[in-house]
């Protein structure tokens, strides 16, 4: 496997995908616009991009490809990734993978559809990050990871 990318604005499990990095030797790329406290771990690179739209993930959709595997939750990004060859993540462990990818577009395009329709109905409804989530995660990117460096084709 190449490297383990980090979509790391608002992830709540860097210090997760670090320690598992850290066990398979891998190079973690750490990606956003700021304010994030570097790591001293030698194989994390903090990578600090220019503030703008978009522009963590397209470091990171420009950087990754076959072998890596990219933790985000930006659907777009992961769309991008899936076409370059990576295995892609969300912060709870759910897989995006190339047989899910369209219907994620399609749902996330719908929900703000349908936001814009209602400026005033209500927001803040997603749901909390749970330890089932961080757990999940976890074996998640284990399984990832030792897929990606067998060479494993991506379902």
């Amino acid at each position: 496997m190449s490297a383990l990318y980090i979509d790391a604005d608002a992830c709540p499990v860097k210090a997760e995908a670090e320690r598992v990095a850290t066990r398979h030797g891998l190079k973690m790329f750490v990606v956003s616009n700021g304010g994030l406290r570097p790591s001293a771990n030698p194989l994390v690179e903090t990578v600090i991009v220019a503030e703008g739209a978009d522009v963590a993930d397209m470091w990171i959709a420009e950087r990754c490809g076959p072998g890596d595997v990219v933790v985000t939750g930006d659907i777009p990004l992961a769309a991008k990734c899936i076409e370059a060859g990576a295995r892609v993540l969300r912060h709870n462990g759910e897989r995006f993978t190339e047989a899910n990818i369209g219907q994620q577009l399609a749902m996330r395009d719908l929900m703000a559809d349908l936001r814009a329709a209602n400026p005033l109905g209500a927001g803040g409804s997603g749901k909390g990050f749970t330890k089932a989530d961080r757990s999940r995660f976890l074996d998640a990117l284990e399984r990832e990871i030792r897929a990606a460096a067998s060479g494993g084709v991506r379902p």
